[in-house]
């Protein structure tokens, strides 16, 4: 059985004071260029390494240059001493590395932000990958998480970050996903899963896994050399055709989706190697997965949009999210109107997908629909997808193969056997639901003779009016009432009323001061009001 790892109090004074000083040190308050947030994101530590990560992969939200320089920390993580691998290895197994590994790699294969990877043999001469936990990883994360939420008004010093980025969401997010990725006990199933999943592929695997080594922070796998599918001079040299690696990785990938509900969220191509004439995928800690329902409305939404259909697609987004307060269905409608003017007439193998799904995703986050876990790992999948196909097979188009799979499940291999049969069942529910209607509607009645019957009736999109008009006749109020009181000094004014300030009645003056404090109150709105005004174009 795993260890369970247990989160122990520290000082998280001092290491809110480190990273001030950091902050400090990276002269925060004059902005953040994209290689400074780069480097700001390595000096905090992993946890932010990993925020960089997934910032890396939100195209859809943070400008190219930032994507592409927070790219470089997926490789560029201090690897740390073989010391501290030593002394994990010794806690979790209860003896020397040396009683269970013939051979250990003093020089890390690769170093990440949760773990690092060293090479070693068994006892019986096989070649392994250990991958190793970094000490105090989940406590230290979980701390900085803590105090990175109470941070986030420092990144909205950064216009172009701060104000389109929900940082605590991205936080959320990242943490649910750590945790995943730091209990290898998971990984080690997702593994089992995915080779279980494709088992009948004979140009798909990934690493075995060696369970009588494996703990919560040790994970041992097979030692695959391949090499990573970006590396071009080097499979050519091999003979291997870049297409149909290319080819054969989309169909996998989009397999992965649509078939299993069990995809790689974070295919690039390190995560990615050729060996043996196999497309060998690895590092399985960070897997999305999407319910058949899930599925089925995504493909739904993806016809919608083939088919210039707003509301199948309407319908599609808010059966797939969870709305966060009122939804205005006619800016929704309208919203959608607009992205299928720009992408329901287009050719689908001319799209790019992650685009669309990105454009899509804004719509829904706009109008207070919150997608998933699933489907936001599922878009940031598919950008990395395209930019691994860009880059290793230009030829092999996503899209096509995605849309082709639509095709062969929604079309060339419909079953109207069981289609016709459940239509059947339906009708034969309606049916008994129909007889149901006369008792149903006695009771309507039977209701509205007491006076029991009420009737709700919602329009939708009526919000926004009914606000600005409350808005105005709160202002209609407030500059009548500034009137009253300016008209009421006065009249005490012209009195000899005591008491008196320099020979003026106290209570007039105390309502001109009142009124006169309304009328600033309403300048300093207009005014509020015309700048915003004019700053939106309007």
């Amino acid at each position: 059985m795993p260890k369970k790892i247990r989160i122990k109090e520290y000082n998280s004074f001092s290491r809110l004071g480190e990273m001030l000083n950091i902050l400090r040190q990276h002269d925060i308050v004059r902005g953040l260029s994209p290689e400074k947030l780069r480097l700001l994101l390595d000096a905090l530590g992993p946890t932010f390494v990993k925020l960089g990560q997934i910032m890396s992969m939100r195209s859809d939200i943070l400008p190219a240059d930032y994507c592409s320089e927070l790219r470089k920390l997926r490789s560029a993580a201090v690897p740390m001493p073989i010391s501290d691998v030593e002394k994990l290895l010794e806690e979790e197994f209860g003896a020397l590395w040396r009683d269970c590994f013939k051979e250990l790699s003093m020089e890390p294969l690769g170093s990440a932000s949760i773990a690092q990877v060293h090479s070693a043999v068994l006892s019986d001469g096989t070649k392994v990958a250990v991958k190793v936990q970094r000490p105090r990883i989940h406590e230290i994360m979980a701390k900085d998480i803590m105090i990175f939420k109470r941070a986030t008004r420092i990144m909205r010093i950064v216009s172009k970050i701060g104000e389109v980025v929900d940082f605590n969401m991205m936080l959320d997010e990242m943490w649910a996903v750590a945790q995943q990725e730091m209990d290898f006990i998971v990984e080690a199933r997702h593994l089992e899963q995915f080779r279980e999943f494709n088992r009948h592929i004979e140009y798909i695997t990934c690493p075995k896994v060696f369970t009588e080594f494996s703990t919560a922070r040790v994970l041992v796998m097979e030692f695959i050399e391949g090499i990573p599918v970006d590396e071009i001079p080097r499979l050519t040299e091999k003979s291997y055709d870049m297409t149909e690696i290319g080819n054969k990785l989309a169909d996998n990938y989009v397999k992965q989706i649509l078939e299993d509900g069990f995809f790689h969220a974070d295919p690039h191509p390190g995560n990615i190697h050729i060996c043996d004439g196999k497309i060998v995928w690895i590092d399985l800690g960070m897997m999305g997965t999407l319910s058949a329902r899930d599925r089925e409305m995504f493909k739904r939404a993806a016809l919608a949009i083939a088919g210039n259909d707003v509301y199948e697609l309407a319908m599609a987004m808010l059966t797939i999210g969870d709305t966060k307060g009122n939804v205005s269905h006619s800016d929704l409608y309208e919203g959608l109107n607009v992205f299928l003017l720009k992408y329901g007439s287009a050719n689908l193998s001319e799209l790019e997908y992650s685009k669309m799904m990105s454009e899509l995703l804004d719509v829904a986050t706009r109008h207070r629909i919150h997608m998933p876990p699933g489907i936001t790992m599922l878009s940031r999948g598919i950008m990395t997808m395209e930019n691994v196909l860009s880059v290793c097979s230009p030829k092999t188009n996503l899209v096509e193969i995605l849309s082709s799979h639509y095709s062969e499940a929604s079309m060339d291999k419909r079953n109207y056997a069981k289609e016709i049969f459940s239509a059947l069942e339906k009708l034969a529910a309606a049916a008994g639901k129909g007889t149901e209607i006369p008792g149903y509607f006695s009771d309507v009645l039977k209701m509205a003779l007491r006076g029991q019957a009420k009737l709700n009736l919602e329009f939708p999109g009526y919000e926004e009016p009914l606000r600005k008009i409350s808005a105005l006749v709160n202002r209609l109020i407030r500059g009548i009432i500034s009137a009253a009181l300016i008209v009421s000094a006065s009249l005490i004014c012209l009195t000899d009323m005591e008491p008196q300030i320099l020979g003026i009645p106290a209570l007039g003056l105390i309502g001109y001061a009142v009124a006169l404090i309304i009328a600033a109150w309403h300048g300093v709105w207009w005014i509020r009001s015309s700048l915003r005004y004019r700053q939106s174009g309007k």
